[in-house]
C-alpha cells in the first residue's frame, strides 16, 4: 500500500507538490475550500537558476514559456493625469512571467491525473494517531491519512488546527491590497498605470491575451482592520473607504469593483513559524513563510512542493526525517526571499509625500533605475537534490 497523504490548498503550492508526490507513487487527496480552481489574480514571476531549474524538471517550463506575458511595465501618475514614473517589464517580471489563473490551471492539469481533488470542502478537526491523522470535514465523511500538508496560504486552516492561532506566526505590514477583472472599457494599454498619493495606489492594464479585459490592482496602507475574509461585500465597502475622494479613473474604478464576482483581498503581511511540523502534519509555501506580495512567494512554493516531496520519497516511511531535513534545506532560502515582501507596501505606495517624491526623483535617473533591474537578477538560490536521480524513489507503507 503507498502512502496516503491529504493536501490543504489547490492555489499553487498544494498542485504543485500533488503533482510530485504522484510522481512518486504516493496516494493524494487535495481538499480546497473554494467550489473550484481560482480564475485570475495578478501576474506571477520566475527568478533565477532554482525556480527555473525545478520547473524544467517539473517538465512544465516550456509550457510555461509559451504562456509568459514578457512583463508588465508599470507608469504611476498623479491626480492631473501627469506621468511621475515609468518602470520597464523587466523591473517586477523577472525571468518568467505567467498570468496566476494560467499557473494554477497548468499545475491542475498535471497533478489531477494521479490525484484526487475535492472542492467546496474544508478541514474542521485534525486528530493524530500512532498510526496516521483522523481528518474531519465541513462536508466530507471523516478519512484517516497518513500524512496532512497545509499548503492553504497565509491564513493557513491547518496552521491554525495543528499549531496554533494566527496571531502567533502572521505579523501585519502596514498595508491592504486588492484585485479584481473588469471589462476594458477604456482603451488601456498592457501593464499598469496608476494614481500614486500618498500611501494609496489604484492601478489598472489590460489583460496580456484578451485586450477585451483589464485588470485593476490597489494598495494602500493601514493599520490592521477587522472584518471577515470571507465577505467579499465588507471587503469591497474597505477599499471604497480607502480611495474615497480621489480623481483620476478613481470612481470608475471603484464603480467596476462593486459588480467583480471575485475579488481577492488581503494585508500584505508576513509568516514566521518556527516549526514547519508537528508529529504528522506539515506546512508548506505562504502558510510556513509567506509574504502577500514581493517575496517570491509563488517561485518559493513551487520549489518546497519539489523539495518536500522527494524528502519524503527519500525517507521511505521516515516523514519525521523528511519534514527534518525539508525544512532544513529550505529555511533560510525562504527567508531570504521573504524579506522583499517587507519592502513592497513602501515602494508602491510611500506613506508621505517627500518619500513619494524621493523614490520618483531616484528611480527617474536612468543609471538608479539600472542598477536596480542589475540587482533585480541577483535573487537567493539553493543548491536542490536531484531526487529522480537517486535510487527508486516508491514509498513504502507510512507506519
Amino acid at each position: 500500500m503507498s502512502t496516503k497523504v491529504l493536501i490543504s490548498g489547490a492555489s499553487i503550492a498544494g498542485p504543485a507538490l500533488a503533482h510530485w508526490l504522484g510522481r512518486y507513487g504516493f496516494e493524494v487527496t487535495v481538499v480546497e475550500l473554494a467550489p473550484a480552481l481560482r480564475d485570475g489574480g495578478q501576474d506571477v514571476d520566475f527568478r533565477g537558476r532554482t525556480h527555473l531549474t525545478v520547473l524544467e524538471r517539473m517538465g512544465v517550463l516550456e509550457e510555461l514559456r509559451a504562456l509568459g506575458t514578457g512583463g508588465s511595465p508599470m507608469t504611476f501618475v498623479g491626480p492631473d493625469g501627469r506621468r511621475l514614473l515609468h518602470l520597464p517589464a523587466e523591473f517586477a517580471g523577472g525571468d518568467l512571467e505567467v498570468p496566476r489563473g494560467e499557473l494554477a490551471q497548468l499545475l491542475h492539469r498535471h497533478s489531477s491525473v494521479r490525484a484526487e481533488y475535492v472542492f467546496g470542502d474544508s478541514i474542521t478537526a485534525l486528530e493524530e494517531t500512532p498510526s496516521g491523522v483522523r481528518v474531519a470535514f465541513r462536508r466530507g465523511a471523516p478519512r484517516e491519512f497518513d500524512l496532512v500538508i497545509g499548503a492553504d496560504g497565509l491564513h493557513s486552516n491547518v496552521r491554525r488546527l495543528a499549531f496554533g492561532p494566527e496571531r502567533r506566526y502572521v505579523r501585519h505590514l502596514g498595508y491592504y491590497a486588492a484585485t479584481w477583472q473588469l471589462p476594458n472599457e477604456l482603451g488601456l494599454p498592457v501593464g499598469g498605470v496608476g494614481l500614486n498619493v500618498p500611501g494609496r495606489l489604484m492601478s489598472v492594464g489590460s489583460a496580456h491575451r484578451d485586450p477585451a479585459r483589464a485588470g485593476a490592482f490597489c494598495l494602500f496602507a493601514s493599520p490592521e482592520l477587522r472584518y471577515d475574509r470571507h465577505d467579499p461585500a465588507r471587503q469591497k465597502a474597505l477599499v471604497r473607504a480607502a480611495f474615497a475622494g480621489l480623481g483620476w479613473r478613481v470612481p470608475q474604478l471603484l464603480e467596476s469593483l462593486d459588480a467583480a464576482p471575485e475579488p481577492y483581498f488581503d494585508s500584505i503581511s508576513r509568516a514566521d513559524v518556527p516549526a514547519w511540523s508537528t508529529g504528522r502534519i506539515a506546512l508548506i509555501g505562504d502558510a510556513a513563510c509567506g509574504a502577500t506580495i514581493g517575496g517570491m512567494g509563488t517561485g518559493t512554493a513551487v520549489v518546497a512542493a519539489y523539495v518536500l516531496a522527494g524528502e519524503l520519497a527519500r525517507a521511505r516511511g521516515d516523514h519525521r526525517a523528511a519534514f527534518e531535513r525539508y525544512e532544513k534545506l529550505l529555511r533560510g532560502y525562504a527567508q531570504g526571499c521573504q524579506k522583499g515582501g517587507d519592502r513592497t507596501g513602501p515602494f508602491l505606495a510611500p506613506r508621505t509625500a517627500t518619500g513619494l517624491r524621493f523614490r520618483n526623483a531616484l528611480l527617474n535617473r536612468r543609471w538608479v533605475l539600472e542598477k536596480m533591474l542589475e540587482l533585480g537578477k541577483q535573487v537567493s538560490s539553493v543548491e536542490l537534490p536531484d531526487y529522480e536521480r537517486e535510487p527508486s524513489r516508491r514509498p513504502k507503507t507510512a507506519g
